[in-house]
């Protein structure tokens, strides 16, 4: 006779997750989900695996996720080992041409076939892909003072499109073509997932970030906006610093057509899963509806 133990519990507890999580598996079936990954998680194994297995189970229940990553810190270790020195401008890299060039070796190469091979490696079919490829995203300068840094002007998705509908998996570097031959931009993370997210008219945008969401004047963390609260935060200085390029492009994305975009803690474990399966989420939930519930913090 074998007795009923505690770990014997556990997979109960599995059980009804999994059988709570129905509601949300069938609403995201056939859904477009990009997701900005970056952050600390990059440079932890165990956090990319842990993210890359994520990813790979919602591919397997339906979702046609769209990965978009950046790599800051890789592009900034790399500079430095070459003696490239970095300028800002308002807190912006100057990116001259030996700059950009370092950023498409880190960016194209050595961080997304890192991205590519751990999903992989979880079972997954993921293909690593640029802004350059098929002329997905044409650029122009952002600001002449900064270089080559880009503002999308023209996408062309449907580069994307055939990638998932093949089972594959798009992981997406954010270095992109200009409007001249032979011109390359570096473009921020997050405008590019929100720019690629705006062209595939995505169902959901999920920004990892390495902050809990966006948090209201005590500081609690509020779960569900409307681009009207996100912008009378901005103006009232509520939602500043490094928060405010990340609602700018949420606000952007929504207004291209993306039905909601999620500003996440991309430190809690499984945080994709958590705010696409469970009712708690694990962020800041910005979307544009008439059935938009009132702000609650936690």
């Amino acid at each position: 006779m074998k007795k009923q133990t505690m770990a014997m519990r556990d997979p109960i507890a599995t059980a009804r997750t999994l059988s709570e999580a129905l509601p949300y598996l069938q609403r995201y079936t056939g859904a477009v989900v990009v997701i900005k990954f970056g952050g600390n998680a990059m440079g932890d194994e165990e956090a990319m695996a842990e993210f890359a297995r994520d990813i790979v189970l919602m591919k397997q229940v339906g979702v046609n996720p769209v990965v978009v990553h950046g790599g800051g810190p890789m592009i900034n270790d790399l500079l430095g080992k070459l003696g490239i020195k970095s300028e800002f401008v308002r807190g912006k890299r100057v990116t001259d041409k030996a700059t950009v060039e370092v950023v498409e070796m880190v960016l194209s190469g050595l961080v997304n076939k890192r991205i590519v091979q751990a999903i992989n490696d979880e079972g997954g079919r993921a293909v690593g892909i640029s802004g350059k490829d098929d002329d997905l995203m044409v650029c122009v300068a952002d600001d002449p003072q900064l270089g080559f840094v880009g503002k999308p002007v023209e996408m062309n998705v449907e580069i994307i499109r055939d990638l998932y509908r093949a089972g594959m998996i798009p992981v997406i570097a954010p270095v992109a073509t200009g409007m001249e031959d032979n011109e390359t931009f570096n473009v921020n993370g997050d405008t590019a997932a929100g720019a690629i997210a705006g062209a595939l008219k995505a169902d959901r945008l999920l920004l990892l970030t390495d902050v809990a969401g966006v948090k209201d004047a005590e500081g609690n963390v509020v779960t569900d906006l409307t681009p009207e609260e996100v912008r009378a935060m901005t103006a009232a200085g509520i939602i500043s610093g490094g928060m405010i390029p990340k609602t700018e492009t949420a606000l952007s994305a929504i207004e291209q057509g993306v039905r909601a975009v999620t500003i996440i803690d991309g430190r809690v474990p499984n945080a994709c899963l958590l705010e696409l399966y469970t009712e708690h989420g694990a962020g800041s939930i910005i979307r544009s509806t008439a059935s938009q519930e009132r702000l609650r913090s936690r």
